[in-house]
C-alpha cells in the first residue's frame, strides 16, 4: 500500500515508496502522535517561514528519513510514518537558530532546550520496533535546509531598506553565505551517494559495522533484529 519495502524498492523500480510511506502510519494512535507533534513544531516554523518553505524542508526530511533507512534496515523493517519528517522540522529549527545567531537574544536557552529535545526523542528511538534511521536521516535532512532555505536578512538591513537614499549594508552576514554553500553542497552530495548505494542495492551496514545500534540497542528487557 505504500510503505517503505526495500525489495520493492530497489528490485520492483517502486522508488515512489520512499515519498509515500511518509503519509501512511501504522495504526491511530501513531497517527495521533505525529500530527499533535506537527502542529507543536510546525505551527511557529510555518507562521514565520511561509508554507512553501517549510512543506519543503517536510517532503525533503521525510524523504531523507526513507533514504537513510532503506539503506540500513534493508529487509529489517516495513516502515511507514512522518517521524523523519517531523525530526527534519527539528533540525531545521536547529540549523535557523545557528544561520541567525545574531539576531537571537536567550541563545543558549534556545539551543540548549532545543537540543534536550533532539536528543531525548533520538535516545528514544533506540528501543526496538522504532525505525530510528528514518529520524537520523530526515533530522540531518533538515538541519542543512534550515541553513539553505532559513536564513534571515539583517536587522540593519531591514531597517535601511525601509529609507530611501541610504547605504544599505549587506543583506546577510559572511558567515550566513558560507554555510549556505556548504550545506547545499553536503546536501547534494549527501542525497546522491544515498540514492546511487541504495539502487545498486548496496548495504549501508557493510561500511559501518556499528551503525546498527544507533537503531535499536539490545538489553536483558528486548532484542533487536539486526
Amino acid at each position: 500500500m505504500g510503505a517503505l519495502d526495500w525489495n520493492k524498492i530497489v528490485h520492483q523500480n517502486q522508488g515512489w515508496r520512499l515519498i509515500s510511506c511518509i503519509w501512511l502510519h501504522a495504526g491511530l494512535i501513531h497517527l495521533v502522535v505525529n500530527m499533535l507533534s506537527l502542529l507543536f513544531i510546525g505551527i511557529r516554523l510555518e507562521q514565520q517561514f511561509g508554507f512553501v518553505r517549510i512543506g519543503a524542508i517536510y517532503l525533503l526530511s521525510g524523504f531523507g528519513g526513507s533514504v537513510l533507512s532503506a539503506l540500513f534496515l534493508r529487509n529489517s523493517y516495513i516502515s511507514v510514518g512522518a517521524s523523519g519528517a517531523l525530526f527534519g522540522l527539528l533540525g531545521s529549527m536547529l540549523s535557523e537558530l545557528l544561520m541567525n545567531w545574531t539576531i537571537y537574544s536567550n541563545k543558549a536557552a534556545a539551543i540548549i532546550t532545543l537540543l534536550f529535545i533532539i536528543a531525548l526523542n533520538l535516545a528514544i528511538g533506540i528501543l526496538p520496533h522504532v525505525d530510528n534511521f528514518a529520524h537520523i536521516g530526515g533530522f540531518a535532512t533538515g538541519f542543512l535546509l534550515g541553513f539553505v532555505l532559513l536564513a534571515r536578512p539583517q536587522f540593519s538591513w531591514m531597517e535601511s531598506h525601509e529609507l530611501p537614499h541610504t547605504n544599505q549594508p549587506p543583506k546577510y552576514k559572511a558567515y550566513q553565505y558560507i554555510l549556505w554553500v556548504v550545506a547545499l553542497v553536503l546536501l547534494l552530495v549527501g542525497f546522491v551517494i544515498s540514492l546511487v548505494m541504495l539502487f545498486k542495492g548496496k548495504n549501508g551496514n557493510d561500511g559501518c559495522h556499528w551503525c546498527h545500534y544507533l537503531n535499536c540497542v539490545p538489553t536483558s528487557k528486548w532484542k533487536c533484529n539486526t
